[in-house]
């Protein structure tokens, strides 16, 4: 065993100063649900004492050996924050408290019955979660609350929390919107209806920074933040409406979009630097992105990765994501992410405009077949594409009646069976993204 060192003891000693930052269940030394100095205190008492029976608590680094190089990775974590992996693969899991509330049960595709699916899903590799948050989901339609729009601060607040103490970077997916923010529709928030350009920015910044700070106190700041969702067009709807391959309509422009964006970026960079910010866009064709980002380049938008949704259903074949990854690449060296993805396992999903069945049919092995030539296409863009999201991976209503149940449809593109809670093979597949 390596004895301490007198830079060991001091970086404790500053450690000791640091009240708490928010930390994963695999850093949480002495099991008391947070990851504080304690977890630094404990491990050096241990090294000092021989005490070899929590080796597997305390070699926190992983390599095999309890020495200081585990005291020094803590050390790093509550000043530095969680490391984030380089490539992350995960889904966004909006909806699990609310299924979980209802009493849906989940089962591996083994059949056995699972009380809590985030270990499942870490056992499968996964490394990354992420949450929607509205600003007021209270003001959406009866019907947009139906199909999922239910996502505030405090809802986001508790389910970040514990995302991050099981050991994934979250990604915080902010709608600047009641309900949903997509390439159809940007919604002023009813709180900033009938505001000037410049007030939408201090709105903008206000609100983004508080979120920030609640976050952080809260033991759930974001590893990652979108400034938006799916803003293809803009977002802030008239004035912050734009044509993403250049010019505006009416009443829009890029100057205010772009501004917005600042707006936001500014918020984050002052409350935790380190959260990388992306911005994220889908496509109607395979030119629009590189647009997009061609534009964001050369108004100097503060963005760190390339987000893109893409399902085969409403964009086309792996040739024309494939096009579109080429032509983000063309348009900045930052990385790339994949923040939305979903195929059917039973039917089409709605307003599909595209039927790949003769190569995916909605099947289990049609599914998991999908998943594989994807990440297929995705390793051709290794330099760049570092992150694939599976959308609403959690939706399950096995177990809830009709009477009590979540959402007015099926999202079919689930990696859970609905009709009996058993996870799909494509769940197990999504893993060879990051091997």
């Amino acid at each position: 065993m390596k004895k301490v060192s007198i830079k060991h003891l001091l970086a404790a000693a500053v450690v000791a100063a640091t009240p708490f930052v928010a930390g994963a269940s695999v850093y949480d030394v002495n099991g008391d649900g947070s990851v504080t100095a304690a977890d630094v205190t404990a491990i050096y008492n241990y090294m000092l004492d021989g005490d070899m029976t929590h080796s597997t608590t305390c070699d926190v680094n992983g390599d095999g050996h309890i020495t200081s190089a585990d005291v020094t990775l803590l050390y790093d974590i509550l000043l530095n924050g969680l490391p984030v992996p380089e490539r992350l693969v995960g889904g966004d899991i909006s909806m699990i408290t609310r299924y979980e509330e209802r009493g849906a049960i989940y089962k591996d595709r083994s059949g056995n019955t699972i009380s809590n699916i985030l270990p499942l899903f870490k056992e499968q590799g996964w490394n990354a979660m992420r949450v929607r948050l509205f600003v007021n989901p209270e003001n959406a339609s009866a019907s947009d609350k139906e199909e999922g729009v239910i996502q505030d601060l405090d809802y986001v607040k508790a389910l970040g929390k514990r995302i991050k103490d099981a050991g994934y970077a979250l990604v915080l997916d902010l709608h600047y919107s009641d309900s949903w923010a997509d390439p159809g529709k940007q919604t002023v928030p009813a709180a900033w209806s009938g505001a000037s350009v410049e007030d939408l920015q201090d709105s903008v910044y206000s609100y983004t920074r508080s979120v920030m700070l609640a976050m952080k106190n809260a033991g759930a700041c974001p590893d990652f933040i979108q400034l938006g969702n799916e803003i293809t067009g803009g977002m802030l709807w008239p004035t912050g409406h734009i044509y993403p391959t250049g010019g505006a309509p009416d009443g829009g422009s890029w100057e205010n979009f772009v501004a917005y964006q600042a707006a936001g970026s500014r918020a984050v960079r002052e409350v935790n630097p380190a959260t990388k910010i992306i911005l994220h866009v889908e496509m109607h064709n395979a030119n629009q992105p590189g647009g997009f980002f061609t534009n964001c380049e050369s108004y100097g938008v503060d963005y760190d990765v390339m987000g893109l949704s893409y399902y085969s259903a409403y964009h086309g074949d792996f040739n024309t994501l494939n096009t579109a990854l080429n032509k983000m690449e063309a348009a900045s060296t930052k990385s790339i992410m994949i923040m939305e993805c979903g195929y059917g396992y039973a039917w089409a999903l709605p307003g599909t405009n595209y039927d790949l069945t003769s190569t995916y049919p909605y099947s289990n092995e049609g599914q998991k077949k999908f998943v594989t030539d994807l990440i297929g296409v995705l390793k051709l863009h290794n330099r760049s594409v570092k992150g694939l999201f599976w959308w609403w991976p959690e939706a399950n209503e096995y177990n809830i009646p009709w009477s009590n149940h979540v959402t007015g449809s099926w999202w079919n593109g689930s990696l859970f069976n609905n009709n009996n809670g058993v996870a799909q093979d494509a769940l197990y597949e999504l893993k060879t993204f990051i091997e």
